[in-house]
């Protein structure tokens, strides 16, 4: 114990400042256990922080040392940095071959402190915002159109030779994103078409206009919430299912593996998919707009004691099979833009579970927003058509 207490207090820098210039010599055990001695005798040669003369050069002679380690090599390393930004050098020289490898490491993970960043203005920062987020759905369009694209060549190829048609995969996901999904979507639009006759019945019965809530209902439901609050229900469910098991592949290397086998993964797991969302879509949008139907029905009978005879009879007025048609018409159209960007999504996927999570996120996000704005631009398009 003694010795070691001796090894930490000799000196370790043999200083020689004859000719004008500064020549050190290393000397002892450079290890942590010395590493608060050798900071001071570093300090009274260099000085603290004081500034040097102009083209000031010293040696540090490493010829005599001992030992070293990472903790040696860091102090030997801030040295030459802290003398270099004073505007002088310090050059190591005779190191000993045993610990050359270890300085040079040490030296080549030495990471200067990064500059503080510069005082960004709100307006520049929310320009700069505004220019990424155009970029990146610039970006993003094009992925959609080349997946569209993609799709439209799989779907042309079947057609060419119809025994290339994967009859098993479409129908095992029709069974998926159809008729397992026809609970939840007629619980839910039941629902939906109740709490829309109740804020109905309460609100226009102030004026006396009972019997219009059901021409609402009827028109609401067939033209815009049945078909979009289903399509909505899909995007969440089977879209980010979709971009999850797509994702799932693209991490295991599987699609890479269907390239190899010389198979075309659009046609093979994604052309399925997008059928069957177009398939199903149109299907679930009908049922769900009769269920919303019943809701509104049940709820003006038990609500506001309108008999269920009394509102079909109404409801028979109030719609036509235009409307019905504006709402079918949209279904199909949806279905593919959700398939799309759900594919597109996954095959986005990096290597990472993160990665899987965030374009999961992003599938259901832009399939819901896509589908609202197509839902606009049908509504444009049949108003100007007289539908």
């Amino acid at each position: 114990m003694l010795t070691e207490t001796a090894a930490v207090d000799q000196l370790h820098l043999h200083v020689d400042q004859s000719g004008g210039q500064t020549v050190m010599r290393a000397v002892g055990a450079w290890v942590a256990e010395s590493a608060a001695v050798i900071e001071t005798e570093f300090g009274l040669v260099l000085g603290h922080g004081a500034p040097l003369p102009a083209e000031h050069h010293a040696i540090l002679d490493l010829s005599r040392i001992e030992k070293l380690d990472t903790y040696g090599a860091l102090l030997i390393t801030s040295a030459v940095e802290r003398m270099r930004t004073r505007g002088g050098t310090l050059e190591v020289l005779n190191v000993p071959t045993l610990f050359a490898s270890l300085l040079q490491t040490v030296g080549s993970a030495w990471q200067e402190p990064p500059p503080p960043a510069a005082q960004v203005s709100i307006v520049a920062n929310v320009l700069d915002r505004s220019r990424s987020g155009i970029v990146g759905a610039g970006r993003d369009l094009l992925v959609l159109l080349d997946m569209l694209g993609a799709t439209a060549h799989a779907l042309a190829a079947v057609v060419a030779r119809p025994a290339t048609f994967r009859s098993t995969s479409t129908v095992h996901h029709l069974d998926r994103v159809g008729l397992q999904a026809l609970p939840i979507v007629l619980l839910i639009t039941i629902l939906i078409g109740g709490i829309i006759a109740q804020q109905g019945f309460f609100h226009f019965r102030k004026f006396g206009a009972d019997e219009y809530v059901v021409d609402m209902v009827g028109i609401l439901v067939l033209r815009e919430i049945g078909v979009l609050i289903v399509a909505i229900m899909v995007a969440g469910r089977s879209g980010s299912s979709y971009t999850a098991e797509l994702g799932s592949m693209k991490m295991r290397e599987e699609i890479d593996a269907l390239r190899t086998m010389g198979l075309d993964p659009v046609a093979v797991l994604i052309l399925p998919r997008v059928i069957a969302l177009v398939i199903a879509l149109p299907i679930l949008a009908f049922l769900g707009s009769m269920s919303a139907l019943l809701g509104g029905g049940l709820v003006a009978w038990l609500y506001a004691g309108m008999s269920p005879e009394i509102f079909i009879a109404r409801l028979k007025e109030a719609i036509t099979l235009t409307h019905f048609q504006v709402g079918i018409i949209k279904a199909p159209f949806m279905a593919l833009v959700i398939g799309i960007v759900a594919c597109a999504e996954g095959l986005k996927v990096k290597g990472s579970s993160e990665s899987l999570g965030l374009q999961t996120t992003a599938s259901v996000v832009k399939a819901i927003f896509l589908v609202i704005v197509l839902d606009g631009l049908f509504a444009i398009f049949f108003a100007s058509i007289g539908m």
